[in-house]
């Protein structure tokens, strides 16, 4: 009997190695990975909102998920939901300062978030695209004057 249980434990402790998900493997590819959640395309910000609500199922890469959203700026200006687009940009900070990247990566971050900020405003015409293209090319040179200082002087994003 105890023979067999051993038997059925190995074999169900080799399927799921043999079914791991990369997730669950040796994350090698972390820097790939951060990389295509961290550029302007609307597909990459989709591939990181994705993976940000199954955070689990990559919790072998060590990400640093937390995010203080739009720092001290209202995360929604006048209405405009930036939340989200805040999020990613601190998820890209805070990140690449672990991986000790964050200066070559710094111009790509803050084109990715003011690419983020412009979705949100596609959503919008007239007067009120026009405010939220405002509100979004204010927050957008925020982070590049004062994102550097503020994610080196206190370990996190602006």
């Amino acid at each position: 009997m105890r023979r067999r249980l051993a038997t059925v434990i190995a074999a169900s402790a080799a399927a799921l190695v043999a079914l791991a998900t990369p997730a669950m493997a040796a994350p090698a590819d972390k820097s790939q990975v951060l990389s295509s959640w961290t550029q302007t395309s609307a597909a990459s910000y989709d591939a990181w909102v994705s993976a940000r609500g199954n955070q689990g199922d990559w919790s072998a890469y060590g990400f640093d998920w937390s995010t203080d959203y739009c720092t001290t700026s209202p995360d929604n200006p006048f209405g405009f939901p930036f939340q989200t687009a805040c999020a990613r940009h601190d998820f890209g900070y805070r990140n690449y300062k672990a991986a000790g990247t964050f200066s070559t990566n710094k111009p790509r971050l803050d084109d990715a978030f003011y690419s983020d900020l412009k979705r949100v405003c596609s959503a919008y015409s007239g007067v009120k695209k026009t405010s939220c293209d405002s509100a979004a090319w204010t927050y957008y040179q925020a982070v590049k004057v004062f994102g550097n200082t503020a994610a080196v002087d206190s370990g996190v994003s602006a």
